[in-house]
């Protein structure tokens, strides 16, 4: 928390984040451009923001897009401000920012969370199915291989995937990528969503970063801007706890 606060400290830091908010998933040039300031001292400031889990980055060919991160704003709201106002209206209100990020051609979501493990242990946890069973409420099914089915399996004994898909890229213990769709259209992959998970060595922890793409609407955009923070949070204090925190079970809404 001392990080996010110093990083809010900063009046240009403050508009980095103000343009992120108006356009999200911008180059570094993009942003010196709007704020009129040099790269040098932009790459300073943003590297404090991403220090305190106020930016995300995604590498986009040779450019890397930077996304504004609001958990660490929302963590604060909780603590000190929800006391005092009404946190459903304040939670709407930042769903509704999220859904106006625009262009197509970029990531629909991108959420990064700091874990405390090791990039093979977070790796597990995203693909053995009794590990996804205890955090996530589903288990995630398959060998893993390119090419292979992926299914998001219930864990009430049912049988029942809610959402199938195929491995597109699969390089333990640093990258995942998944397509997401509705049982009933498998084979459809048009339809279909498309999650990346990047795992990285960041100093003796892992740094975890979620790329949810080709989202159908604002509808589905809403709903895994809530969904994913809880599943990885939960996936975080299993890692670093041994323990899942409670929580429903998620799966992409529509799917």
């Amino acid at each position: 928390m001392d990080r996010v606060f110093k990083a809010l400290a900063d009046d240009t830091r403050r508009r980095l984040l103000d343009r992120l908010h108006e356009d999200n998933g911008l180059t570094l040039g993009e942003l010196c451009e709007r704020i009129d300031m040099r790269r040098q001292s932009v790459t300073q400031h943003l590297a404090v923001l991403e220090a305190a889990n106020l930016i995300g980055t995604v590498r986009r060919g040779r450019e890397k897009l930077h996304y504004l991160n609001p958990v660490p704003l929302h963590e604060i709201q909780e603590r000190w401000i929800d006391k005092f106002e009404r946190p459903r209206l304040r939670a709407l209100g930042a769903l509704k920012r999220r859904a106006e990020e625009a262009m197509a051609d970029k990531p629909s979501y991108v959420y990064v969370i700091y874990i405390e493990s090791t990039p093979e242990k977070v790796w597990d946890a995203l693909t053995d199915a009794d590990l996804t069973g205890a955090y996530w409420g589903h288990r995630n099914e398959s060998d893993w291989q390119p090419g292979s089915r992926w299914a998001h399996v219930r864990t009430d004994g049912s049988g029942i995937a809610d959402v199938v898909g195929k491995v597109v890229e699969s390089d333990r213990p640093r990258r995942l990528i998944t397509s997401w769709g509705d049982p009933e259209k498998e084979g459809q992959e048009d339809t279909h969503s498309r999650v990346t998970f990047d795992i990285q060595p960041h100093a003796d922890i892992v740094k975890l970063t979620v790329t949810h793409e080709d989202l159908a609407d604002e509808g589905e955009l809403a709903d895994v801007s809530s969904g994913w923070p809880a599943v990885l949070s939960n996936l975080k204090s299993l890692l670093e706890t041994g323990s899942p925190l409670p929580q429903e079970p998620w799966s992409v809404p529509g799917h």
